[in-house]
């Protein structure tokens, strides 16, 4: 993983985990990486893991077995929910970057149907 000097690196993590979560290359009930293997995969501090981590815990994406490690939550709804907050920012960040070309919302649409035509 390449890091973005602009950008905190645990919320580059963040991103990271969920995009994992959500893409379900980790599914429900699945535990997790150790915070010291993570962290000595992707090359960084474990406490900068463990924020990262522990943010994830406190939206109830992931959970904590005292002693076990940390478990991905079997909440469908919230695992939905976290993908549909992810699209969201997408589409906000897509958007913004398109009105700063001067685009309008009429305009963005005709270039999003010609793109999905061609997928």
């Amino acid at each position: 993983m390449e890091f973005d000097t602009n950008v905190p690196v645990y919320l580059q993590i963040l991103t990271y985990l969920k995009e994992k979560i959500v893409k379900q290359e980790w599914k429900e009930g699945e535990k997790m990486p150790s915070v010291r293997e993570l962290a000595k995969a992707l090359k960084v501090n474990p406490n900068t893991v463990q924020r990262a981590y522990r943010q994830l815990e406190s939206e109830g994406i992931i959970y904590s077995k005292r002693g076990m490690g940390s478990y991905i939550t079997e909440d469908r709804d919230k695992l939905y929910q976290l993908k549909k907050e992810m699209a969201h920012d997408i589409v906000d960040d897509f958007a913004k970057r398109m009105m700063n070309i001067g685009l309008n919302k009429s305009e963005m649409l005709e270039i999003i149907k010609e793109y999905v035509k061609g997928v």
